[in-house]
């Protein structure tokens, strides 16, 4: 967790540019010490350019970077004490998997009896004790990105870069190994680096996490923080599903086109109602009507513990989803029903997707 005192990693103002592109736009972020900092966010936001000028393959056009108080600039990558993670596992095929694990303290002339020492304990904390004398093409994606994870670990790295680790897994084996990078995250306390795409990856394995958009942040906060109160309306709908309800404020009231209405100070303006997918509920004769809204069912698809309906408003006709509990009785497909919210589960956004309510 975000701890008191210093930053362990500080990244002040950094700019970095393509050619005309501008990748970084003077990103500012900082970690505690033993903190996971995950950067979230789509495909070109920058998050994966942030962590290689962290790392050091990329130097930025200006702004810096400094893990333990210790400036980055200028600073080789093989002298940054860095341990990084790729998404392509990157072991090296000739080598058995505990000379993959022991390849770094090799670089750095540890005496053999530390190195045995080490590799052997870094291979039991990811559970391949029993595999050293294998090589890379005998092993499962996850066992190969277990073997990067030991190798990045046992060298004590200031700092640990993650990126996309888990992306080339299979969905169960990506939950596995995210509560094992974890578990081993806390137990050794390496202040971490993670880069995902991954909204769910992102709220189980992070202290806190920094959204990223078009080489800005846009907020930095816990996983609940960023789920329940997100300050802007591109981290609303990239976190979590939202149903989207058009309308405007106007006299404290923002009136749906959806037929709800609820209270809503600033100015007279055009605004956005984000609901979360399970916010949506069916109503009861208790539902205030200003809360409420009837909707057509266009379809239903059973998951397990939930249903997740799809919704045709039948005023103004907007799209919304709900995901309501499958052992409710729940209305048929083609049947109307009404729907109602708690309206201190809003969230208000204006048109330039700053937060209203």
């Amino acid at each position: 967790m975000r701890g008191e005192g210093p930053d362990h990693l500080a990244i002040e103002r950094v700019v970095k540019r393509f050619g005309a592109f501008t990748a970084l736009d003077g990103v500012t972020l900082s970690a505690s010490r033993g903190e996971v900092l995950t950067l979230l966010g789509p495909s070109g936001c920058g998050k994966t350019t942030l962590l290689r000028v962290i790392a050091g393959f990329l130097d930025p056009e200006s702004g810096s970077v400094s893990v333990g108080g210790r400036p980055l600039t200028g600073v080789p990558v093989n002298a940054r004490n860095l341990g990084m993670v790729f998404q392509n596992y990157a072991v090296f095929p000739h080598l058995s998997v505990a000379d993959n694990v022991a390849y770094g303290l090799r670089a750095r002339a540890v005496g053999s009896a530390e190195i045995a020492r080490r590799v052997a304990s870094a291979l039991e904390r990811v559970r391949l004790s029993g595999l050293a004398d294998r090589f890379p093409d005998a092993l499962s994606g996850g066992q190969k990105q277990r073997v990067g994870l030991a190798r990045a670990m046992v060298i004590e790295p200031e700092l640990l870069l993650m990126d996309e680790p888990l992306s080339n897994l299979d969905a169960k084996l990506r939950i596995e190994m995210r509560q094992e990078i974890r578990l081993m995250q806390r137990e050794l306390g390496i202040t971490t680096v993670y880069v995902t795409h991954d909204q769910e990856e992102a709220l189980a394995i992070s202290d806190r996490i920094a959204v990223m958009e078009k080489g800005r942040i846009l907020q930095v906060g816990s996983p609940r923080e960023i789920y329940e109160q997100p300050a802007h309306a591109f981290v609303a709908d990239f976190i979590g599903g939202c149903t989207w309800l058009d309308g405007a404020v106007a006299e404290g009231v923002l009136a749906l086109a959806a037929g709800p209405r609820i209270a809503c100070g600033g100015a007279p303006q055009a605004a956005r109602l984000a609901l979360r997918w399970e916010d949506l509920r069916l109503a009861t004769e208790a539902d205030p009507p200003e809360h409420c809204l009837s909707a057509r069912v266009a379809m239903a698809s059973y998951l397990g513990h939930r249903t997740r309906v799809r919704l045709v408003a039948e005023q103004g006709g907007a799209e919304l989803h709900a995901d309501l509990p499958s052992h409710d009785r729940l209305p048929a497909e083609g049947s109307v029903a009404r729907f109602a919210f708690d309206p201190s589960r809003a969230r208000v956004f204006g048109a330039d997707g700053a937060r209203l309510l």
